[in-house]
């Protein structure tokens, strides 16, 4: 499977050039999935729901399903899953893009922003093939791209991963 990833601090605007990429690329045709690494738990039950009673009983996943999208739910009660083990339960799509797990070793875009409040990660993460951004960067030893073109940013990621369409 083809994975990118996108990375960056918090509040610098993964999940905003992430919902644009999706979108970009998909009107383009390709399919795309996501994941997103999060840093506290993901809980999509409630207590007292039959799915909910279903988990605390002992069974290991739980799906919800619907006439229109199915959710699976497992239990690893373990250590977190690491990004190969997530990635290995998904369906084969033409890419899956990935927010977080800025430390893995796939190939990313970093996002940054000053109002952010920390220093590029890029300098220290040779995976890190460009950086999008809304403000003027000393040079780098990767392109440096808009943060507010999604185009470019999606044509970049698509000739990195071999789906570029030109």
């Amino acid at each position: 499977m083809r994975v990118y990833g996108v990375i960056g601090w918090k509040n610098s605007g993964k999940t905003s050039l992430m919902e644009r990429l999706v979108a970009e690329i998909t009107g383009r045709g390709f399919s795309v999935s996501t994941v997103k690494h999060v840093h506290h738990d993901v809980d999509l039950d409630q207590p007292g729901k039959d799915s909910h009673r279903h988990r605390v009983a002992g069974a290991s996943e739980v799906v919800l399903a619907s006439a229109h999208r199915f959710a699976l739910m497992r239990e690893h009660r373990g250590p977190e899953p690491d990004l190969a083990e997530v990635l290995s339960r998904m369906a084969p799509v033409d890419l899956i893009l990935v927010e977080g797990y800025k430390r893995d070793a796939h190939a990313k875009i970093e996002v940054f922003r000053r109002e952010a409040g920390h220093d590029l990660i890029q300098p220290g993460d040779p995976l890190v093939r460009a950086v999008a951004t809304d403000m003027a960067l000393d040079a780098l030893p990767v392109p440096v791209l808009d943060l507010n073109d999604t185009r470019q940013i999606a044509e970049f990621i698509l000739r990195e991963v071999g789906l570029a369409t030109v």
